[in-house]
């Protein structure tokens, strides 16, 4: 069973990668985003309160996103999971490691997706949307390593860190991860 979250800057190809590995190993692909509209769309207790929290444009607390990331733990695959784009804080990551204690779940390992600013600003302008800009790009990496870089030390400090050099094909890149999951 494996039981993994992936980590990294935003444009580090932290989607594209657990999607790939997700299929690759039979895993569920737990992304926040995702989860959160599913929760919403359907209704639940905490897609509720979320929804209400959204509409008026704010961020839903820590609370209502611990809620839901611990439902869809709850109904992952019997291969595991992979979870993108949370824990984002140190508080996410402290509740996280209290979930997987109330649902029994063993070694949780972090991939940590390594790339250097300007490869990520490349990538991110070549996507092509109208919010990637250059500054938009600068002031999201500035926000990742005041508010989310520190959940990296927090796992590193719990020993469950792998880096992986995110640079590179993608079916490459895909292939070392794996390579260090065995």
């Amino acid at each position: 069973m494996y039981q993994l979250i992936v980590f990294g800057p935003p444009g580090v190809g932290k989607g594209t990668q657990a999607e790939l590995i997700a299929k690759k190993l039979g895993l569920s692909h737990i992304s926040t985003g995702e989860i959160l509209r599913k929760a919403v769309s359907d209704g639940t207790e905490l897609g509720i309160k979320a929804k209400a929290i959204m509409d008026i444009g704010n961020l839903v607390p820590d609370e209502i996103m611990n809620g839901i990331v611990k439902e869809a733990l709850a109904g992952s695959s019997e291969n595991g999971f992979i979870l993108d784009g949370y824990p984002r804080t140190v508080e996410q990551a402290r509740a996280l490691t209290y979930t997987f204690s109330e649902l029994n779940m063993g070694e949780v390992t972090v991939i940590n997706l390594i790339a250097d600013d300007e490869e990520i600003t490349q990538r991110l302008l070549k996507r092509g949307r109208t919010d990637d800009t250059r500054e938009t790009i600068a002031n999201r990496l500035k926000v990742y390593y005041k508010s989310t870089e520190p959940v990296k030390q927090f796992y590193t400090e719990l020993g469950i860190v792998k880096d992986i050099y995110g640079v590179g094909d993608v079916d490459e890149i895909s292939k070392l991860l794996l390579e260090e999951l065995h």
